[in-house]
C-alpha cells in the first residue's frame, strides 16, 4: 500500500466527525450513531491493513507541505513504525468498543449528534498525536485533544458543576501545554527542523544542561495531559462526564498521551540522567498520592479515576528507568482493564438508579452476575492478579526499577511496591462495597442494552491476556513488545530467572494480602464514621485547596485590584473627572455665545477694560 494512504487512517473518523457535527441532528438516529461507529472501525481496520508494513524502519509518508516561509518548512508528515503501530490499533480498536457502548449509554440523550461528533474528532486528534512524524503536527493534535475533552467532560453543561470540570480540565492542561511548546520552539531553534526523526538523531549533539532542560519541559508538557503531579487535580473532576467518555479519555487515550510523547523522544530523554530520575520520582509519586486517594473515595467513578492516575504514574516510572517497552507494555494492558472497569462501572451505576456512592450500592453480584464477572475480571488485572496482564506488566516496570544500578532507584521501587499493595487494598474495597452482601440504596432492575454489554467482553479477554504481548522468558516465552520496542538508549534489564521469580512471588503476596485486608475489613460493611485522615484523602490531600489558597485566590484578587482598583477607580474616576470638569467650565461660558447684542457689548466692554488695565500695569511697571 502506498505511504501517502495512511492519512486514511486520521480521514475517516475526521469525516465522520464533520458530518455528525453538520447533519447528525437531520438524519435519523441510527444514522447518526453508525456513522460515529464506522469511522473509528475504519480507522482500526485500515490499522489492521497496514500493520505488516510496520516492521524494520517502518512506513513514513510526507503528504505535503503546511508551512514553507523562508527557513521554516513545516511538511505533514506521519510515521507507522514499532511504536506508534501498535498505539494506533490500540486507539482505534478500544475506540471502536467504547463507540458501541456509547451507542446504548447515550441512547436517551438528546443531543446525540453532539456527542457523537465530539467523540469521532477527539479520535482523529488523539490518531494525529500517535501517527504525527512532526512535533508541530502533533502538537495540533494535542491541543484538539483537550478541547474536545473540554466539550465532551462539559458534555451536560446545563449542570453548572460538569461546565466547571470541563473548564478546569481544559484550563490545568493548558498549563502543560505552555511548556511543550516552550520545548518545541527550542528544538526547532536547536536542530532546525520539527521532525521528530531528526531531533532524534541530532540530539546526541546537545549540550548536558540544555538535554536536562528539554526533558524538564517535556516532563511539565507530559504532566498536564497525564495528570501526574503537580498537574494532576482535574482528573477526578472529569469524572463529571458520561461514562464513555471517561473511559475513553481516562483509560485509553488522552492520559496515555504523555505517557506516548516521552516514549517517542526516549532518545533524547535518555541522554539526561537528571531528567531520566525527575520523570521517575514524578510517576512513584503521584502513583502512591493517587493510591492512597483511591483509598478512601466514596464515588466508584473516583476510585478508578485514582486508580488511574495511579497507574500512569508506574508508566511515567518505566520511563524513568530507562523501561520504554515497560511503559508501553503497561500502557496497552491498563488500556484494555481499565476501559473495561469504567464500561462496567457505567452498567453497575445503571443499575443502581443513577447512584454513584458506593456505600449506597451492594448486592449487584447477585442482580447482575455478568457484570459483575466483567468487572471482577478488570479488577484482577488492577489489583495484580499472577499471570493476569496487569500483574505481567507492573511486574517489569518493578523490575526494570530494581535492576538500575543507582540506589535512588531503590527507593522507588519501594515506593512501588508499596503502591501495589494499597492497588490490591482498593480494588477489592470496591469489590466488596459494590457487589457483596444486600442493596443499601436504591434499585434498577431493567434490563441493560446489549450494546452496554457484549463490548466489555473482548476488552476482558484482552486485559486478562494481554501479558501474550510481552510473554515473559521465564515462563519459556519471547518479549515479543520489548524486542518490537526496542528503543535507542534503553535500559537492559539484566535479572537472573531466581530474582525474577522471587519478585513474582512478592507480587502475588502483596495482591493476597489486598485481598484478605479488604476482605476483613469489609465483608461484613456497615455504616461507619468517616474520620478525618479518611475526608483528607477523600478530598486528594487538600491539593484542591492549596491551589485555591496559593493560587486562585492571589489571581482572582489580583484582576479585582486591576478591574476595580486600577480601572475603575484610577482610570474611570479620573478621566470622568477631568470630563465633568471641563463640562462646568463650559456651561458656565456658555452664556458669552448666547447671540444677544447686550451680552456681546457687555463682553466686549470687559474685554476693553482688561485690555486697558493690563497695559496701565505695563506702563507702571516699565517706569
Amino acid at each position: 500500500m502506498k505511504p501517502e494512504l495512511l492519512c486514511l487512517i486520521l480521514f475517516f473518523p475526521l469525516l465522520c466527525g464533520i458530518l455528525n457535527a453538520l447533519f447528525g441532528m437531520r438524519v435519523p438516529r441510527l444514522v447518526a450513531e453508525t456513522l460515529a461507529v464506522c469511522g473509528v472501525a475504519s480507522a482500526a481496520l485500515l490499522t489492521l491493513l497496514f500493520w505488516p508494513q510496520a516492521a524494520g524502519d517502518g512506513l513514513h509518508a510526507t503528504l505535503f507541505t503546511w508551512l514553507d516561509s523562508g527557513p521554516l518548512t513545516i511538511p505533514v508528515e506521519l510515521s507507522f513504525d514499532a511504536i506508534s503501530a501498535p498505539m494506533a490499533l490500540m486507539v482505534s480498536g478500544v475506540s471502536t468498543l467504547i463507540h458501541l457502548y456509547a451507542v446504548g449509554y447515550m441512547k436517551a440523550d438528546e443531543s446525540y449528534a453532539r456527542f457523537f461528533a465530539l467523540l469521532n474528532l477527539f479520535v482523529f486528534a488523539m490518531l494525529l498525536i500517535v501517527l504525527a512524524d512532526n512535533l508541530l503536527l502533533l502538537f495540533l493534535g494535542w491541543e484538539g485533544v483537550g478541547f474536545c475533552s473540554y466539550g465532551l467532560i462539559g458534555f451536560w453543561y446545563r449542570n453548572p458543576e460538569n461546565a466547571a470540570a470541563g473548564r478546569k480540565a481544559f484550563l490545568v492542561t493548558r498549563i502543560g501545554d505552555v511548556f511543550l511548546a516552550v520545548a518545541l520552539l527550542w528544538l526547532y531553534q536547536l536542530c532546525g527542523t520539527l521532525s521528530l526523526t531528526a531531533i532524534n538523531a541530532q540530539a546526541a549533539s546537545f549540550a548536558p544542561a540544555t538535554l536536562t532542560a528539554l526533558a524538564l519541559l517535556l516532563l511539565l508538557g507530559a504532566c498536564g495531559k497525564s495528570a501526574q503531579l503537580p498537574l494532576m487535580s482535574w482528573l477526578p473532576d472529569a469524572m463529571a462526564g458520561p461514562t464513555p467518555v471517561s473511559a475513553l479519555i481516562h483509560a485509553a487515550t488522552m492520559v496515555t498521551a504523555g505517557v506516548y510523547l516521552l516514549c517517542r523522544l526516549f532518545p533524547l530523554i535518555s541522554l539526561s540522567p537528571t531528567g531520566l530520575l525527575a520523570i521517575a520520582v514524578v510517576g512513584a509519586a503521584t502513583a502512591l498520592y493517587a493510591a492512597t486517594c483511591a483509598l478512601a473515595q466514596r464515588e466508584i467513578k473516583r476510585v478508578l479515576a485514582y486508580s488511574t492516575m495511579s497507574q500512569i504514574g508506574y508508566m511515567f516510572l518505566a520511563v524513568g528507568a530507562g523501561s520504554v517497552s515497560g511503559a508501553m507494555f503497561h500502557l496497552f494492558t491498563h488500556a484494555f482493564f481499565k476501559a473495561l472497569l469504567f464500561m462496567a462501572a457505567g452498567c453497575i451505576i445503571h443499575l443502581a438508579a443513577e447512584e454513584n456512592d458506593i456505600f449506597r450500592m451492594g448486592g449487584v453480584a447477585r442482580r447482575a452476575p455478568l457484570i459483575f464477572i466483567l468487572f471482577l475480571a478488570g479488577a484482577l488485572c488492577l489489583a495484580g492478579f499472577p499471570l493476569s496482564g496487569g500483574f505481567l506488566s507492573k511486574d517489569a516496570i518493578l523490575a526494570a526499577t530494581l535492576a538500575r544500578p543507582e540506589p535512588v532507584y531503590q527507593l522507588l521501587w519501594g515506593v512501588a511496591t508499596l503502591t501495589a499493595l494499597l492497588t490490591a487494598f482498593y480494588t477489592f474495597r470496591l469489590l466488596y462495597l459494590v457487589f457483596a452482601g444486600s442493596a443499601r440504596g436504591p434499585v434498577d432492575n431493567h434490563r441493560l442494552p446489549a450494546l452496554m454489554v457484549w463490548p466489555l467482553l473482548p476488552l476482558a479477554l484482552f486485559g486478562l491476556g494481554g501479558g501474550l504481548l510481552n510473554w515473559p522468558a521465564l515462563l519459556g516465552g519471547s518479549p515479543w513488545l520489548q524486542q518490537r520496542l526496542a528503543a535507542s538508549g534503553e535500559f537492559v534489564v539484566h535479572l537472573s530467572h531466581a530474582v525474577e521469580s522471587r519478585l513474582w512471588a512478592g507480587g502475588a503476596a502483596l495482591f493476597v494480602v489486598g485481598l484478605l485486608a479488604a476482605h476483613l475489613r469489609y465483608r461484613r460493611k456497615t455504616a461507619r464514621t468517616e474520620t478525618r485522615v479518611a475526608r483528607w484523602l477523600r478530598g486528594g490531600w487538600g491539593c484542591d485547596r492549596c491551589f485555591e489558597l496559593l493560587l486562585l485566590r492571589p489571581y482572582r484578587g489580583m484582576a479585582l485590584f486591576c478591574s476595580a482598583g486600577l480601572d475603575r477607580l484610577l482610570f474611570d474616576e479620573t478621566f470622568d473627572g477631568l470630563a465633568q470638569t471641563v463640562r462646568n467650565c463650559g456651561d458656565k461660558l456658555r452664556w458669552l455665545g448666547n447671540g444677544r447684542l447686550t451680552a456681546h457689548l457687555h463682553g466686549f466692554a470687559w474685554g476693553v477694560l482688561i485690555l486697558l488695565g493690563c497695559g496701565l500695569l505695563l506702563l507702571i511697571g516699565s517706569h
